[in-house]
């Protein structure tokens, strides 16, 4: 439901080209000794690497080792992409994994393991098959809709058409599993490391659904439309797989000296959220959202979600806007705003205007905030739905009223949160959870971190991940 009406709130503003990032580093920057340089179509899609030659290097070690011991054919380039979210990509011989990734994880055997996983699907040439079963899904429904001569007809067979595709994507991976596990193996990684890899990411998405204020346990439920497993199936189709419980190497002291220090927050470029607060040190600009409300950076702009499903989105124009915002925003947004006022915002020109009621049914209450930032324009589209909607935008509108700029000393204070590995003789789990610079969850954020369930469990390791500002 929430992602439903992020659409429609991200609708709101379509035809304004928008982004927060400041601009990419050059390719010739990335180039520089031990950095990765992505092709940039690549980087596009994905992102830079993570600048950082020694961590690059070790990342390209371990993958290396793994495609050498199964004799893998075609040359593999194994990078770190600068971002906090964890994932993994392959594509045109890259396999890359994100930073938030490697600080999920917790020893060299897991991140082989999840290097193997995507190996898996390059070797098993997983996405060309998905483009060849889309086109055939497209040529099938054109064929249908010209043959019957009926619109509704084509529709029906792409659906069940992408439905199966999808159906087809989640047998993809289960297979780059089985295939990752015999490639562990071979490399001399103990194979449970893939099972515990799909645990962390499972534990990970529990507490990402908490902090969205929705139930954990739903990240086992799946629905048609989903291109992936749940955890729980592919935790099952690995019991069948003879390696999945061979013994071997884990190196975690290995890979704990790797990741320490590595940055675990958004590339400053992007901007920093810090509790209900984003601070941006490039473009020096931040704003506060209400109290209840949990932000989430991406790329493209801020969204923030309110305990009562409010939403809240911000970003900025990458050029300038000539005249006036009120008049940029009656010729420029559809359909056209109603009680457009001119302010100021921060000391700087803005203009707020509402949604026509009725443009949308149930939409609730929609304003558009527009505020003149040095040569861009930055926007806050704000959304309210509720019972109390008229008082909630209210509260919306004087959030985007703290949009402020920074001065240079303000920006230049302002630093990512970093992964470091401490020892736990001398203190207990509750200080390290009290030292994490997060306002909530912080005891569960530390024994995700860590992947234990307790602080007694906690304790009992030598060392551990903790967040330093």
């Amino acid at each position: 439901m929430v992602f439903r009406r992020l659409l429609v709130l991200l609708a709101l503003l379509a035809s304004a080209a928008a982004c927060t990032s400041a601009n990419d580093p050059s390719q010739a920057a990335q180039s520089r000794a031990g950095i990765p340089a992505l092709p940039r179509e690549l980087e596009r899609d994905v992102g830079a690497a993570y600048p950082d030659a020694a961590l690059q290097a070790y990342v390209d070690r371990v993958g290396q080792k793994v495609v050498s011991q199964s004799a893998v054919s075609g040359n593999f380039r194994f990078v770190v992409l600068d971002q906090p979210l964890a994932n993994a990509h392959a594509a045109g011989g890259y396999v890359m994994v994100t930073r938030g990734l490697l600080a999920l994880l917790d020893d060299e055997a897991e991140l082989a393991a999840a290097l193997s996983h995507e190996v898996g699907h390059v070797v098993q040439r997983h996405a060309a098959q998905r483009a060849r079963q889309r086109q055939s899904v497209l040529d099938a429904a054109v064929e249908a809709a010209t043959s019957t001569g009926s619109i509704t007809v084509g529709r029906s067979v792409a659906r069940d058409g992408l439905l199966a595709l999808r159906r087809y994507s989640r047998e993809q991976e289960l297979e780059a599993d089985k295939i990752g596990v015999a490639m562990l193996v071979k490399a001399g990684y103990r194979g449970t490391a893939m099972a515990s890899l799909i645990d962390k990411l499972r534990r990970q998405g529990q507490l990402e659904l908490q902090l969205m204020g929705e139930a954990p346990d739903s990240i086992d439920r799946r629905s048609t439309t989903s291109t992936h497993p749940a955890p729980v199936e592919r935790r099952l189709a690995l019991q069948g797989v003879a390696d999945a419980m061979a013994p071997g190497e884990s190196h975690r002291e290995a890979y704990l000296a790797a990741i320490n220090g590595m940055s675990v927050d958004d590339p400053p470029q992007e901007g920093f959220v810090r509790g209900n607060r984003f601070l941006h040190p490039v473009l020096r600009l931040a704003f506060e959202a209400p109290q209840d409300f949990r932000l989430f950076n991406d790329t493209d702009g801020v969204l923030g979600v309110g305990r009562d499903r409010s939403l809240l989105f911000f970003s900025c124009t990458e050029g300038p806007t000539q005249g006036s915002l009120a008049d940029w925003m009656r010729n420029r947004l559809k359909p056209t705003p109603t009680d457009i006022q001119t302010t100021e915002i921060g000391g700087a020109e803005a203009a707020i205007g509402a949604r026509p009621r009725g443009s949308d049914t149930g939409l609730g209450q929609a304003r558009y905030v527009l505020i003149r930032h040095g040569d861009r324009v930055c926007f806050f589209n704000l959304l309210s739905d509720g019972s109390d909607r008229d008082q909630r935008i209210e509260v919306l509108i004087n959030a985007a009223r703290t949009f402020h700029s920074l001065s240079e000393a303000e920006a230049a204070a302002l630093r990512p949160y970093r992964l470091r590995i401490v020892p736990t003789a001398g203190t207990t789990a509750a200080q390290l959870a009290q030292r994490l610079p997060y306002p909530d969850y912080k005891m569960e954020r530390l024994l995700l971190l860590n992947s234990v369930d307790n602080g007694a469990e906690l304790m009992r390791l030598p060392q551990v991940k903790t967040i330093e500002p």
